[in-house]
Protein backbone atom coordinates (compact mmCIF):
# COMPACT_ATOMS: atom_id res chain seq x y z
CA UNK A 1 0.00 0.00 0.00
CA UNK A 2 1.63 3.89 -1.02
CA UNK A 3 1.53 5.96 1.56
CA UNK A 4 1.40 8.82 -0.69
CA UNK A 5 -2.20 10.18 -1.49
CA UNK A 6 -3.56 12.17 -4.53
CA UNK A 7 -5.72 15.13 -3.74
CA UNK A 8 -8.04 15.68 -6.69
CA UNK A 9 -9.44 18.66 -5.57
CA UNK A 10 -5.74 20.39 -4.99
CA UNK A 11 -5.02 18.99 -8.95
CA UNK A 12 -8.37 20.74 -10.23
CA UNK A 13 -7.49 23.46 -9.12
CA UNK A 14 -4.14 23.62 -10.24
CA UNK A 15 -5.29 22.51 -13.66
CA UNK A 16 -7.89 25.38 -14.10
CA UNK A 17 -5.86 27.89 -12.64
CA UNK A 18 -3.28 26.99 -15.05
CA UNK A 19 -5.24 26.98 -18.12
CA UNK A 20 -7.12 30.29 -16.96
CA UNK A 21 -3.45 31.74 -17.14
CA UNK A 22 -2.57 30.26 -20.45
CA UNK A 23 -5.70 31.70 -21.97
CA UNK A 24 -5.02 35.16 -20.11
CA UNK A 25 -1.56 35.10 -21.80
CA UNK A 26 -2.98 34.30 -25.25
CA UNK A 27 -5.21 37.26 -25.21
CA UNK A 28 -2.29 39.15 -24.27
CA UNK A 29 -0.42 37.93 -27.30
CA UNK A 30 -2.99 37.77 -29.81
CA UNK A 31 -4.52 41.54 -29.40
CA UNK A 32 -1.70 43.39 -31.10
CA UNK A 33 -1.77 40.49 -33.80
CA UNK A 34 -5.20 41.32 -34.41
CA UNK A 35 -4.86 45.27 -34.47
CA UNK A 36 -1.91 44.61 -36.82
CA UNK A 37 -4.81 43.59 -39.29
CA UNK A 38 -7.00 46.14 -39.05
CA UNK A 39 -6.64 49.34 -41.37
CA UNK A 40 -4.18 52.47 -40.21
CA UNK A 41 -6.18 55.52 -39.46
CA UNK A 42 -4.74 57.27 -42.42
CA UNK A 43 -6.32 53.86 -44.70
CA UNK A 44 -9.50 54.63 -43.16
CA UNK A 45 -9.65 58.52 -43.83
CA UNK A 46 -8.31 57.37 -47.66
CA UNK A 47 -11.92 55.56 -47.80
CA UNK A 48 -14.20 57.57 -45.67
CA UNK A 49 -16.99 58.75 -46.94
CA UNK A 50 -16.74 63.14 -47.87
CA UNK A 51 -19.45 65.34 -47.45
CA UNK A 52 -19.54 68.70 -49.71
CA UNK A 53 -21.36 71.61 -49.67
CA UNK A 54 -23.70 72.30 -52.62
CA UNK A 55 -25.82 75.02 -50.56
CA UNK A 56 -23.95 78.32 -52.74
CA UNK A 57 -23.63 76.50 -56.45
CA UNK A 58 -24.78 78.40 -59.15
CA UNK A 59 -26.96 76.67 -62.53
CA UNK A 60 -23.45 76.08 -64.62
CA UNK A 61 -20.76 75.87 -61.78
CA UNK A 62 -18.89 72.94 -60.73
CA UNK A 63 -17.22 71.84 -57.56
CA UNK A 64 -14.51 69.33 -56.80
CA UNK A 65 -13.81 67.23 -54.26
CA UNK A 66 -11.63 64.67 -53.60
CA UNK A 67 -12.60 60.78 -52.70
CA UNK A 68 -10.65 57.71 -52.18
CA UNK A 69 -7.84 59.89 -53.61
CA UNK A 70 -9.86 60.48 -57.16
CA UNK A 71 -11.82 64.13 -58.25
CA UNK A 72 -15.54 63.80 -57.94
CA UNK A 73 -17.27 66.10 -59.87
CA UNK A 74 -20.58 67.82 -58.97
CA UNK A 75 -21.82 69.81 -61.49
CA UNK A 76 -25.53 71.90 -60.73
CA UNK A 77 -27.15 71.61 -64.30
CA UNK A 78 -29.07 74.32 -65.90
CA UNK A 79 -32.64 73.28 -67.39
CA UNK A 80 -31.25 74.24 -70.43
CA UNK A 81 -29.07 71.36 -70.18
CA UNK A 82 -31.57 68.37 -68.53
CA UNK A 83 -33.49 69.60 -71.77
CA UNK A 84 -30.59 69.35 -73.95
CA UNK A 85 -29.66 65.73 -72.75
CA UNK A 86 -32.54 64.04 -73.82
CA UNK A 87 -31.63 64.48 -77.48
CA UNK A 88 -28.32 63.36 -77.13
CA UNK A 89 -28.97 59.83 -77.12
CA UNK A 90 -28.40 58.96 -80.54
CA UNK A 91 -25.20 59.79 -80.79
CA UNK A 92 -24.24 58.39 -77.40
CA UNK A 93 -22.51 54.97 -76.72
CA UNK A 94 -24.58 54.10 -74.21
CA UNK A 95 -26.93 56.31 -73.65
CA UNK A 96 -28.92 54.28 -71.14
CA UNK A 97 -26.28 53.41 -69.19
CA UNK A 98 -26.37 49.64 -69.07
CA UNK A 99 -22.59 49.08 -69.33
CA UNK A 100 -21.49 51.93 -67.06
CA UNK A 101 -20.93 52.29 -63.40
CA UNK A 102 -23.73 53.97 -61.15
CA UNK A 103 -25.62 53.25 -58.47
CA UNK A 104 -28.87 51.47 -59.24
CA UNK A 105 -30.51 54.74 -57.74
CA UNK A 106 -28.81 56.70 -60.70
CA UNK A 107 -29.54 54.38 -63.61
CA UNK A 108 -31.84 57.54 -65.48
CA UNK A 109 -31.55 59.60 -68.10
CA UNK A 110 -29.87 62.33 -66.05
CA UNK A 111 -27.87 59.33 -63.94
CA UNK A 112 -28.36 61.40 -60.48
CA UNK A 113 -31.04 61.11 -57.43
CA UNK A 114 -31.85 64.86 -58.08
CA UNK A 115 -31.80 65.72 -61.97
CA UNK A 116 -30.19 69.31 -61.13
CA UNK A 117 -26.88 67.80 -59.87
CA UNK A 118 -24.58 65.50 -61.20
CA UNK A 119 -22.00 63.51 -59.13
CA UNK A 120 -19.86 61.53 -60.88
CA UNK A 121 -15.64 60.46 -60.95
CA UNK A 122 -13.74 63.24 -63.26
CA UNK A 123 -11.53 60.40 -64.82
CA UNK A 124 -11.81 59.25 -68.12
CA UNK A 125 -12.67 55.09 -68.50
CA UNK A 126 -10.33 55.09 -71.54
CA UNK A 127 -6.72 55.78 -69.59
CA UNK A 128 -7.60 57.25 -66.69
CA UNK A 129 -6.86 60.75 -67.90
CA UNK A 130 -8.57 63.79 -65.97
CA UNK A 131 -10.74 65.46 -68.94
CA UNK A 132 -11.71 69.11 -68.73
CA UNK A 133 -15.36 70.55 -68.02
CA UNK A 134 -16.42 72.01 -71.33
CA UNK A 135 -19.75 73.44 -70.64
CA UNK A 136 -20.48 75.88 -73.55
CA UNK A 137 -22.53 74.42 -76.39
CA UNK A 138 -20.89 73.46 -79.91
CA UNK A 139 -17.37 75.20 -79.74
CA UNK A 140 -15.63 74.78 -83.47
CA UNK A 141 -13.24 72.32 -81.44
CA UNK A 142 -15.42 70.25 -80.40
CA UNK A 143 -18.31 69.77 -83.11
CA UNK A 144 -22.14 70.71 -83.47
CA UNK A 145 -23.09 68.11 -81.61
CA UNK A 146 -21.33 69.12 -78.70
CA UNK A 147 -23.64 70.38 -76.18
CA UNK A 148 -21.68 70.93 -73.48
CA UNK A 149 -19.62 68.28 -70.93
CA UNK A 150 -16.63 66.74 -70.29
CA UNK A 151 -13.52 66.41 -73.07
CA UNK A 152 -10.59 64.51 -72.41
CA UNK A 153 -7.47 66.21 -74.34
CA UNK A 154 -5.31 63.13 -74.03
CA UNK A 155 -7.55 61.09 -76.71
CA UNK A 156 -10.13 63.08 -77.54
CA UNK A 157 -13.00 61.37 -75.56
CA UNK A 158 -16.22 63.34 -74.96
CA UNK A 159 -18.70 63.07 -71.90
CA UNK A 160 -22.12 64.63 -72.01
CA UNK A 161 -23.50 66.85 -68.50
CA UNK A 162 -24.81 63.23 -67.56
CA UNK A 163 -20.99 61.87 -67.79
CA UNK A 164 -22.48 59.60 -70.86
CA UNK A 165 -19.67 58.83 -72.97
CA UNK A 166 -20.14 59.79 -77.03
CA UNK A 167 -19.82 57.21 -79.65
CA UNK A 168 -16.58 56.51 -81.97
CA UNK A 169 -14.19 57.79 -79.18
CA UNK A 170 -11.28 55.76 -77.06
CA UNK A 171 -13.33 55.92 -73.70
CA UNK A 172 -15.47 52.50 -73.88
CA UNK A 173 -18.05 53.77 -70.48
CA UNK A 174 -19.48 56.65 -69.14
CA UNK A 175 -17.96 58.26 -66.51
CA UNK A 176 -18.69 56.53 -63.17
CA UNK A 177 -21.34 57.97 -60.68
CA UNK A 178 -20.11 57.51 -56.81
CA UNK A 179 -22.16 56.25 -54.21
CA UNK A 180 -24.09 59.39 -52.82
CA UNK A 181 -26.63 60.83 -50.55
CA UNK A 182 -28.33 63.95 -49.72
CA UNK A 183 -27.52 65.08 -46.03
CA UNK A 184 -30.11 68.08 -46.97
CA UNK A 185 -30.85 70.09 -49.61
CA UNK A 186 -27.40 72.21 -49.04
CA UNK A 187 -24.86 68.72 -48.35
CA UNK A 188 -24.37 65.87 -50.02
CA UNK A 189 -22.79 62.71 -48.93
CA UNK A 190 -19.79 60.45 -51.65
CA UNK A 191 -19.45 57.38 -50.82
CA UNK A 192 -22.73 56.25 -48.97
CA UNK A 193 -25.73 55.04 -50.65
CA UNK A 194 -28.74 56.67 -50.74
CA UNK A 195 -31.13 55.00 -47.86
CA UNK A 196 -27.65 53.79 -45.84
CA UNK A 197 -27.50 54.54 -42.06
Amino acid sequence: MSTDTVDLGKRRFLTAATSAVGAVGAAFVAVPFVKSMSPSARAQAAGAPVEADISKMEPGQMLTVEWRGKPVWIVRRTEETLNTLKTLDGILADPASNESDQPEYCKNASRAIKPEYLITVGICTHLGCSPTFRPEMAPADLGPDWKGGFFCPCHGSRFDLAGRVYSGVPAPLNLVVPPHNYINDGRIMIGVDQGAA
